[in-house]
C-alpha cells in the first residue's frame, strides 16, 4: 500500500495559511543556511499530489510554473463541471473512496499539500499514514488550521525530530490508526 503523507508546515501558533490563504510568511523567515529541510528527498520519494481546490488556486496564483509539474496531481473539490488541465485532474465526489483506491494502486509516495479542510476528511477517514510538520518560528494572527472543522481525536506515534538553526523544528508523527490509543 502506498503511503500517504502530510508534508505541511505551520505558524507556532498551528496555522498553514493566512484567512486569505495567502502564505508569504513563510518567505518572511530566515534561512541563512539556505536549507531546504529535506524538500528535495521527500519530493523524489512521491510521484502523486493531493490537495484541495483552495490550495490549488492558491498555487495556481504563485504566478509560476505549476511547481507539481511531471507528477500525478489530483485536486479534491466539490466543484461539478471544472475542466481537467494537463497538470491537475478535478475529483468531485467520492473523495474518501478515490484516495483509498489510489493509496492499494502501484506507484510512490502520495503528498497530501493540504488545505484544513481535505487534511480532516482525510484524516478522520485513517488515510493518512504520517505527518511530516515543520513548526515555523513565527506566530500569526489568524488563518487557516492544520485541521479544519473537527478532526478526530487521534494519538500520534513521533518518529524524528530536527531542530534547524532558522528556528524551524521538523516533527515526523506515524498516525496511529487506533482511534482509542
Amino acid at each position: 500500500m502506498r503511503k500517504l503523507t502530510l508534508y505541511i508546515a505551520s505558524s507556532l501558533n498551528g496555522k498553514i495559511a493566512r484567512p486569505d490563504g495567502a502564505v508569504d510568511w513563510l518567505d518572511a523567515i530566515p534561512n541563512p543556511e539556505k536549507s531546504d529541510y529535506g524538500y528535495y528527498n521527500f519530493y523524489s520519494s512521491i510521484d502523486t499530489t493531493i490537495q484541495g481546490y483552495k490550495t490549488y488556486e492558491q498555487v495556481i496564483n504563485w504566478g509560476v510554473d505549476f511547481p507539481y509539474a511531471g507528477k500525478k496531481n489530483y485536486v479534491l473539490t466539490r466543484k461539478k463541471g471544472l475542466a481537467n488541465t494537463e497538470h491537475v485532474e478535478f475529483v468531485t465526489e467520492g473523495h474518501v473512496e478515490f484516495v483509498e483506491k489510489l493509496k492499494q494502486q502501484k506507484g510512490g509516495g502520495i503528498w497530501l499539500v493540504g488545505g484544513g479542510q481535505v487534511n480532516t476528511l482525510l484524516f478522520n477517514a485513517d488515510l493518512i499514514d504520517e505527518i511530516r510538520l515543520f513548526i515555523m518560528p513565527i506566530v500569526i494572527p489568524g488563518g487557516i488550521e492544520i485541521f479544519e472543522g473537527l478532526p478526530d481525536e487521534r494519538h500520534l506515534v513521533l518518529k524524528d525530530n530536527t531542530a534547524y538553526s532558522s528556528g524551524v523544528v521538523e516533527l515526523l508523527y506515524e498516525v496511529n490508526k487506533n482511534k482509542n490509543q
